[in-house]
């Protein structure tokens, strides 16, 4: 008795609710309705957008267009009930995991787009339980049908022939039950996040790769073209003192020949070219703020002896190759 009177009063444990998306019933399956009247179903007014079917005693009786309708005498709501369904095009989201040929797995998201048939109202109402479970079932078997015998790049190519397999067997199978089918799409490819971040990593890698390619041929190229500006100044450069030279060179001769008829030999215009070219180098070593003491052989006749010196070799070459 002490440890009865000890023991706490246990709490009644909480009432689980389901989500109020959980609670609500599916807009596209039928449900019951009262007549606009209270305590009778003598009248009953059909919205716009809905279908009524009229049950006496239980059994199905006609069906009702929008608008206020007579449907006969009711005492309580016992003998007359009604049942509706919308007309209206609804979309249903399917989610369907599964893998392709390489072993990727999926998710493919597939919007369907399904209304009542006019004509086919009853069938709609009392031979479907539940039709999105049923349109879910349908596109879960065509698309695990379909991808595993694709690649995971054909399977995003190849979406429009999922979307239309998806669509064709709906369309066949649901118009039993007085659904029509608008449109059956593939929305959505969503691979594992593994495998989303590998792509993204070998797209990545591949751009850096051309990016470090077409720097290196932007360098090649600016060594080329720096290459050939060198080698076009160096020309020009070397057209341009032979122009001088052979100016210097005709000045010179027009100045030591003029008022006679004497006319320079080759030996005579090798030693102008050489003192023009032996004065050059003293101006060049003068001008050159860099340049170090150079000790050379000059004198009188320095310029004498190195035309002797350049002849002598000349003349040496030239027996050489003779023998």
């Amino acid at each position: 008795k002490f440890l009865a009177q000890a023991r706490p009063p246990r709490r009644p444990a909480p009432r689980k609710f389901a989500p109020r998306a959980l609670r609500r019933p599916a807009a596209m399956a039928q449900q019951q309705e009262s007549g606009c009247l209270p305590c009778t179903n003598c009248f009953v007014t059909v919205p716009q957008d809905k279908t009524y079917a009229v049950e006496s005693f239980g059994k199905y009786k006609n069906m009702l267009q929008p608008g206020l309708a007579f449907v006969g005498f009711d005492c309580c709501g016992c003998c007359i009930t009604f049942r509706s369904i919308t007309s209206r095009v609804e979309q249903n989201t399917v989610m369907v995991q599964t893998k392709t040929k390489d072993n990727v797995f999926v998710t493919a998201k597939v919007a369907v787009q399904q209304s009542v048939i006019a004509n086919k109202t009853e069938d709609a109402i009392y031979k479907l339980a539940n039709v999105h479970a049923q349109i879910d079932s349908y596109v879960s078997d065509v698309v695990r049908s379909a991808v595993p015998h694709m690649l995971l790049d054909e399977a995003f190519e190849k979406k429009d022939e999922i979307s239309d397999g998806v669509q064709k067997k709906l369309i066949t199978e649901m118009e039993a039950y007085g659904f029509q089918i608008h449109k059956a799409l593939v929305t959505e490819l969503v691979p594992n996040q593994d495998v989303v971040q590998s792509m993204n990593e070998i797209n990545k890698q591949k751009r850096l790769r051309d990016a470090a390619i077409m720097a290196a041929e932007a360098e090649k190229i600016k060594v080329v073209k720096a290459a050939e500006a060198s080698a076009d100044a160096a020309q020009l450069q070397g057209e341009g003192i032979a122009r001088q030279r052979r100016a210097i060179i005709d000045g010179l001769r027009e100045s030591i020949t003029r008022g006679s008829h004497e006319q320079l030999g080759p030996d005579k215009i090798s030693e102008l070219l050489l003192i023009t070219q032996y004065f050059e180098t003293l101006r060049d070593i003068a001008a050159n703020s860099k340049a170090q003491t150079v000790f050379l052989p000059h004198g009188a006749g320095a310029v004498s002896d190195v035309a002797s010196q350049v002849r002598n070799g000349l003349m040496q070459g030239q027996c050489a190759a003779l023998m």
